[in-house]
């Protein structure tokens, strides 16, 4: 079916998306997990070579172990779950592709949603507050969320420039869910009082989480012209297009 879409439509980039990221999901169904995110990604891969002139494959932070934080392009992975395994592993194979390739590695990726779509945990945390439902939010794990629109955008930088090699696209800030949910609350003037402020130990998690990732996005300033928001400009462009 994929390969009788893509020989149909045989467009110039083919953006792979696709994947399997609810990292719990993963590590309780893990061959369902490697067949989504590692065989699937090698058949994309094989279409790509025979019909497209530049492949760009997403992936994630979870290709990192969190011991460090602030990753770069380069540095070495060491995932800490089945689901970086898997990202870790399609990574290898878009490496190894005929074709001018891109790996885009992105971070905690929020933003309006599509009708159908999961939500995001902004829109999360935003729902329970104005529900009045208290909620608990770890303040242990570092990350550089990423305004969707900022993902797209860069993206479309890779496209227009014709760009190869591994770019990190995500946000600019170093934060913990605890303190988005906090700036979301006081951004929407919602009761901050509702959110419980807690460690990953509170959570009983089928899958490990890295403690602190955070991607490095020089490269892709210095290269592409890559230049996201902040978070709490992130948040007023996501009120401002949902009204």
């Amino acid at each position: 079916m994929l390969h009788d879409l893509i020989s149909r439509e045989r467009p110039e980039v083919l953006i792979h998306t696709a994947a399997m990221t609810q990292v719990d999901e993963c590590e309780k169904n893990q061959e369902v997990c490697y067949q989504t995110n590692v065989f699937a990604t090698s058949r994309a891969i094989a279409c790509a070579e025979l019909y497209c002139r530049h492949l760009i494959h997403i992936s994630t932070d979870f290709v990192f172990d969190g011991a460090k934080g602030n990753y770069a392009e380069d540095d070495e992975q060491n995932f800490v779950n089945w689901y970086g395994f898997t990202k870790s592993q399609a990574e290898q194979f878009v490496v190894n592709c005929k074709i001018p390739w891109a790996i885009v590695r992105t971070c905690l990726v929020y933003g309006n949603s599509l009708t159908g779509n999961r939500s995001n945990f902004v829109h999360w945390v935003k729902d329970k507050l104005i529900k009045k439902e208290k909620i608990k939010v770890v303040s242990d794990q570092l990350r550089t969320p990423t305004y969707v629109e900022d993902l797209a955008k860069g993206i479309l930088l890779i496209i227009e420039k014709s760009a190869t090699g591994i770019y990190h696209l995500a946000g600019k800030e170093l934060m913990t869910p605890y303190e988005m949910a906090i700036a979301t609350a006081d951004f929407f003037s919602l009761d901050k009082n509702l959110i419980e402020k807690v460690d990953a130990k509170t959570f009983s998690q089928p899958a490990k989480r890295p403690s602190k990732t955070g991607l490095r996005i020089e490269k892709a300033r210095m290269e592409l012209g890559y230049h996201p928001l902040s978070f709490i400009d992130s948040l007023r462009d996501m009120f401002d297009k949902s009204i």
